[in-house]
C-alpha cells in the first residue's frame, strides 16, 4: 500500500466525507482504533455506511435509518467483507468516530487516532481478507504517520462501546503483523 502526500491511500476507493476537520496542534496519530460497522444491521455489502458517513443516508430507505441519518460521522478507512478499502478522510485529517473516549489517560481519541471500521458486527467473525487489509494498513500507518499501538473501540469507550467485539482476533492481527500488540486499553 501506498499513502499519497495528500493522505489518502492509492489502494482505496477515495469517498470524501464532510464530517471532518483539523487535528488540533500538535497533530499526532499514535493510535488506530478498529471499530465494526454493518447498515442495515446485520447486513453486508450495500451503500449505507457509506451513505452515513457522507450525509446521504436516507431515512425512509430502511427503518434503522430514521434513527441515525442525522449523525455527523465518520472514519478515515473502511473494510469490506471482501477486503476492499475505503478512504472517506485523509490521514492529515481528524476523523468524527470515536466520541467520548481515552486512551492512557488522554481524553477525546478523535484528537490523536485514525479510526478504520470493518464491516462487520460484534456477533460474528471478520473475514480472512479483512485481516489482510488490515495488517497491511496498520502497516503502512505505523511507517508513515507514527501509528504506535491498535486499540478497539470497546477498549476506549467502555460500557458505552461493545465494537469489534469478541470475535475480532487481536492474537491473528499481533501476527499479522509480526510483533505484539500493546494491551488495547
Amino acid at each position: 500500500m501506498s499513502l499519497g502526500d495528500d493522505g489518502w491511500v492509492g489502494e482505496a476507493q477515495r469517498i470524501p466525507s464532510p464530517n471532518c476537520d483539523d487535528y488540533p496542534a500538535p497533530a499526532a496519530t499514535p493510535l488506530l482504533v478498529v471499530h465494526n460497522i454493518s447498515l442495515p444491521p446485520y447486513r453486508y455489502g450495500g451503500s449505507g455506511v457509506a451513505e452515513l458517513f457522507t450525509n446521504t443516508l436516507d431515512p425512509a430507505a430502511h427503518p434503522f435509518y430514521a434513527e441515525i441519518a442525522p449523525l455527523r460521522v465518520s472514519c478515515h478507512f473502511f473494510i469490506r467483507r471482501d477486503g476492499s478499502l475505503l478512504q472517506f478522510v485523509p490521514v492529515h485529517r481528524r476523523a468524527w468516530h470515536a466520541g467520548a473516549s481515552q486512551w492512557q489517560g488522554r481524553q477525546r481519541c478523535n484528537d490523536f487516532a485514525l479510526g478504520v471500521e470493518l464491516e462487520g458486527c460484534d456477533f460474528e467473525p471478520f473475514a480472512h481478507a479483512q485481516y489482510r487489509t488490515l495488517a497491511a494498513l496498520a502497516q503502512l500507518l505505523q511507517a508513515q504517520c507514527g501509528v504506535q499501538a491498535i486499540s478497539g473501540h470497546e477498549h476506549i469507550a467502555p460500557g458505552r462501546k461493545t465494537d469489534p467485539g469478541p470475535y475480532f482476533d487481536w492474537p491473528r492481527l499481533s501476527a499479522a503483523l509480526g510483533r505484539s500488540l500493546p494491551d488495547p486499553a
